[in-house]
């Protein structure tokens, strides 16, 4: 609906808001505050939260017959059309739909959304509520936000800005209320031996004795419709089946459903997918099977691509998702504080193969179990599930994140834990009902991590059965090695945080300002503790380095060391464990987290690393003692014949070989070579080949790389100009660690955190965002950081 005037209700602020969109993007770029996520600004705007704001604008209509369509009305709001109330919106996770034929009316109409505090409305909420019902204090530096219907992580998180904005976040719309409307299709599939059967029931509002028409996979079929509801089968004998990245094509056939001049469209792939949770000797499993194929699912956990949604674009996004598949992702989380996603973003997920993990939108709190919150939870899982349950990259649905850990974390809960888990088993119980009665094929599962339904164990810690959070070496400061520790069925979170990279420092800091006891910089590490965690870590694994650049880029090496060690121990388990999906893929704004994009897509050490430890072949190093034993892992359609050579290597390059191994590797991992005997001054590398293609390599450390005296590499580059960016050709005259090159200017590298033994030419190519653009490159590696 365009271009709408925000103004606060005490005359202070006025300005131009574009809808969709958030009222602190329209004041940003108004020129009215300064960028949110410069400095230490946050906290000087945290008063818009607590302002009530009006969005106004005049609509011409040729025809007062008309409703008003409203997605994502964020959140406690009051629609009034002519000076005349038509909604009270409650929820920014329902679709509204307004009939205005009583108040609309031919020519101008005045529009007013209202909204007041949604601070003071929380505060509100909770103050009514029969008893108190605990939040994450620590996560939430605005309080309350269990209570509303919103983007949980908008009152803040340890990774996230807390300014709980609010607006419209998605579409805002006229429809005529004459003539027949599609207001729901249903699709349902059946798989078997004879191919595909695709069931869709059209839900119809004013056709009843119409004929409707639906076109599918070469098909066109006619019913008509009776009772609001018209029903079409059509059979697919020799489907082509979608499949997950990696596992094969991503094939989509349209869906067209026609009522006179109305017409609903959907992208459908054929698939089956299952949840396997079978017992077992070790306590029962968690597995997804995709079209009769077990699946190793790898890939990350998603948060809102921006902490302002004005801010978040769909080709942003498609970068962000992009680079998932680029590093083997096959499956990506979208965890429940955030938001369920728009159609757009299921869409990119169909056409990449990325299975998503859908949890809905309950985090870290304890919530509200009263009747009218509840209703809420019914229409906003309703809206949700019938609106995404088509979507061939939706594998499961899950109730929550941590709910059934948080009763253990509040001194209520603790104290009265028959209270508040009676409490949430309501509101566990409704979200299940509703999924099931809008979809009844929909998978569920209740709560992550969970060992299963109706169980409330400790899944950060017991790792038999379920999907488990595993994050004992972060908030632990445990090392790196207590990933071996566990065996967990499905890791769906683990973590290590790092600093963002240079170019999204420079967003929010001066200069003067990079160092990370700075005010500044403390204020953009939301994590408490987490600035001495990693400087511990640090001290822990390597030579301290001297410069803030230096520290910053080693710390993105040891994340990147801390999570390939939990993947790769993880994939070794295969198939006793058959999914890592860490914490997390992105950030919502420039900030000190644990994700392997920067805010803005640029690619962290850590996503660079997951492009290897993610790849569908490859063999590892399990330390056993003194030894090492070699297992190779293949996530590929079929069995690979692959062979490993391993060496005891020097710090000047020189090697000799420790053992070999070769073996066939289908679904399960398979030990290839059991070596040993590394002297003090040597590192294990090893190298491999598939019948696949496969060619790679990896170099391990025994002991922490502040042990080895490293030698002076001796680097040398050349850098030349292409048609689409640059090429880095490096090459090394002793053995060099984690190289990698750094750009100015926004773009992409094709690989870095690189080992080079002496000798040998590597290639790096450097793709900027704007092709006009000029870099200057910086390079690094570990003797350079390290040494003084």
């Amino acid at each position: 609906m365009g271009a709408w005037t925000l103004t606060d209700a005490a005359g202070d602020y006025s300005c131009a808001a574009t809808l969709p969109g958030d009222a602190i993007s329209a004041l940003h770029d108004a020129g009215l505050i300064p960028d949110p996520y410069w400095g230490r600004n946050e906290y000087d705007l945290r008063w818009i939260a607590e302002r009530d704001w009006t969005l106004r604008r005049t609509v011409t209509l040729d025809d007062s017959a008309m409703a008003l369509v409203l997605e994502g009305l964020d959140t406690v709001a009051t629609v009034r059309w002519n000076g005349e109330v038509v909604l009270e919106g409650q929820n920014s996770f329902r679709t509204y739909r307004v009939d205005l034929s009583d108040v609309a009316r031919a020519g101008e109409n005045e529009v007013e959304i209202a909204f007041p505090s949604n601070v003071r409305a929380a505060a509100e909420r909770q103050a009514a509520q029969p008893f108190y019902i605990p939040y994450q204090a620590s996560n939430s530096p605005i309080p309350h936000g269990n209570m509303l219907r919103k983007v949980q992580c908008d009152f803040g998180w340890d990774w996230n800005i807390a300014l709980a904005p609010f607006g419209v976040n998605g579409a805002l719309r006229l429809e005529p209320l004459a003539g027949p409307r599609i207001a729901r299709l249903d699709v349902r599939q059946d798989h078997d031996a004879d191919g595909v059967t695709v069931s869709v029931t059209a839900l119809v509002e004013g056709a009843d004795g119409a004929t409707l028409s639906a076109d599918f996979a070469g098909q066109s079929l006619e019913t008509v419709c009776e009772d609001g509801r018209a029903a079409f089968c059509f059979t697919v004998e020799t489907p082509e089946l979608w499949w997950p990245a990696g596992q094969g094509g991503q094939p989509l056939h349209d869906l067209v459903v026609r009522v006179g001049d109305v017409s609903e469209a959907r992208r459908i792939g054929l698939r089956k997918v299952e949840l396997l949770t079978d017992p077992d000797e070790a306590g029962s499993r968690f597995a997804f099977r995709v079209n009769g194929r077990e699946v190793f699912m790898k890939g990350a956990n998603w948060i809102p691509a921006d902490a302002l949604s004005g801010r978040i674009s769909r080709e942003a996004t498609k970068g962000l998702l992009q680079s998932a598949v680029d590093a083997h992702m096959n499956m990506i989380r979208v965890w429940g504080g955030g938001r369920y996603e728009a159609d757009w973003f299921y869409d990119l997920c169909d056409e990449m193969g990325l299975m998503v993990w859908q949890d809905f939108m309950f985090a870290c709190n304890l919530y509200p179990s009263t009747p009218d919150f509840l209703d809420e939870v019914r229409a906003e899982v309703r809206d949700n599930v019938a609106r995404l349950h088509h979507h061939a990259c939706l594998a499961l649905w899950c109730g929550d994140n941590e709910l059934v850990g948080a009763l253990t974390w509040f001194p209520e809960s603790v104290k009265d834990r028959d209270r508040y888990l009676v409490n949430y088993d309501r509101l566990n119980r409704a979200i299940e009902e509703e999924l099931k009665a809008t979809d009844e094929t929909a998978l569920w599962w209740p709560s992550s991590p969970c060992p299963g339904p109706m169980n409330f164990g400790d899944s950060w810690h017991e790792d038999g059965a379920g999907d488990m959070h595993f994050w004992s070496v972060w908030h632990e400061n445990r090392d790196f090695e207590h990933y071996r520790d566990v065996a967990p069925r499905f890791c769906s979170e683990f973590g290590f945080q790092s600093y963002p990279s240079l170019p999204a420092i420079r967003r929010f800091a001066d200069p003067k300002d990079w160092n990370i006891a700075a005010p500044v910089f403390e204020s953009h590490q939301k994590n408490e503790g987490g600035n001495e965690r990693i400087a511990a870590t640090m001290f822990r694994y390597f030579r301290f380095p001297q410069k803030f650049e230096d520290f910053v880029w080693l710390s993105q090496v040891q994340q990147g060391l801390a999570i390939k060690t939990a993947v790769e121990n993880w994939r070794s388990l295969k198939p006793h464990c058959m999914g890592t999906l860490y914490w997390q893929l992105n950030d919502t704004w420039p900030v000190c987290s644990w994700s392997s994009l920067d805010h803005g897509g640029g690619w962290k050490l850590l996503h660079h690393m997951a492009k290897s430890f993610f790849a569908p072949v490859r063999v590892v190093a399990v330390p056993e003692g003194d030894s090492f034993r070699l297992v190779g892992v293949n996530d590929t359609a079929g069995p690979v014949e692959l062979s490993v050579t391993a060496y005891a290597t020097k710090l000047d390059g020189s090697a000799r070989e420790i053992g070999t191994g070769r073996a066939s590797v289908g679904a399960a991992a398979v030990t290839l070579a059991e070596v040993g005997g590394l002297a003090e001054d040597e590192l294990l590398t090893i190298g491999w080949q598939g019948s696949d293609g496969t060619r790679a390599g990896d170099i391990v450390n025994p002991r922490p790389w502040k042990s080895y005296d490293l030698p002076e590499p001796g680097l040398a580059h050349e850098i030349t100009r292409t048609e689409t960016g640059y090429e880095i050709t490096v090459t090394a005259q002793a053995m060099a660690f984690f190289v990698t090159f750094e750009a100015d200017i926004p773009g992409l590298f094709d690989k870095a955190a690189f080992h080079l033994g002496p000798g040998v030419t590597s290639t790096v190519t450097f793709t900027p965002a704007d092709p006009n653009a000029t870099p200057t490159f910086v390079r690094r590696d570990l003797h350079a950081a390290t040494t003084a």
